[in-house]
């Protein structure tokens, strides 16, 4: 059954205290010095595996509890994937697949983050699904490369972008970018990407503000750093594996999942 694991554990000390018994008769002046520390040994070791089975029971069943949480939220996710990108769903989510080393983090964050500002983007770029799921990926990567490079918070940024799908630019300087919280700044910026990339940007576009965020990060350097410190640096390595080990738990719960594939990242 989805959801359900097993696990036994024995442990049998009468083969230990049959050889405790046969030490204790066999020795003379220290023998009782001899059985009282194999005594202690066994004590001591029944404790610790009592402790130990206790301990993995309870990894297994947080474990358990995890992944049919975890899964449960997968599938409401890609039905909302499904809904919004149709066509260009499995861009999606096979981009949400290899998000722990592009943007370190989990395939369900990457797919949530998306499906918060994706209806306003479908938008912006006339129902086009596919020309959305690229411009959706460039935008939860920019998001993770700015968090990373600038430390800021991944949830102000997220929270920033959601911000621009609604004309709301209140929080355009969470991305530490030089530009201020308001709409005029926000045409700065725009106007600076296209001074460098020779492209009109429409501030009513949520797409060209995505695009032209893009812009100002590259000329700035600070494209391509989630995936740099993802394979280059200690926390970026953590942060890397920390997402696939969520996506390995969601898939202990799916039979569909490619299991060796996850073990593998």
């Amino acid at each position: 059954t989805v959801g359900s694991a097993v696990v036994k554990l024995k442990f049998d000390g009468k083969d230990v205290k049959s050889e405790l018994s046969a030490v204790e008769k066999e020795t003379n002046s220290f023998g009782t010095k001899v059985s009282g520390v194999f005594k202690n040994v066994a004590k001591v070791g029944t404790a610790a595996f009592t402790a130990m089975t206790g301990a993995a029971t309870a990894f297994v069943s947080k474990a358990v509890k995890s992944a049919v949480e975890g899964f449960a939220e997968y599938e409401q996710l890609v039905g909302g994937v499904d809904t919004l990108f149709k066509d260009a769903s499995d861009t999606v989510q096979k981009n949400a697949d290899i998000a722990f080393k592009t943007a370190q983090i989990s395939a369900n964050d990457y797919m949530q983050t998306v499906t918060n500002f994706s209806a306003s983007l479908i938008q912006s770029l006339g129902g086009d699904t596919k020309k959305a799921a690229q411009v959706a990926d460039k935008a939860v990567i920019d998001m993770a490369d700015n968090a990373n490079k600038m430390g800021t918070n991944m949830t102000m940024i997220q929270n920033a972008y959601q911000g621009f799908a609604k004309q709301n630019f209140m929080m355009l300087d969470n991305l530490k970018l030089g530009y201020g919280g308001t709409r005029t700044e926000m045409q700065r910026l725009l106007a600076d990407a296209e001074a460098i990339s020779g492209i009109h940007y429409d501030i009513s576009s949520f797409s060209d503000m995505v695009e032209a965020i893009h812009v100002i990060q590259e000329n700035l350097g600070i494209t391509g750093t989630s995936a740099e410190e993802a394979s280059k640096t200690i926390q970026g390595s953590l942060n890397s594996m920390k997402s696939a080990w969520s996506n390995l738990v969601v898939g202990l719960a799916n039979d569909q999942a490619d299991f060796n594939g996850l073990m593998g990242q």
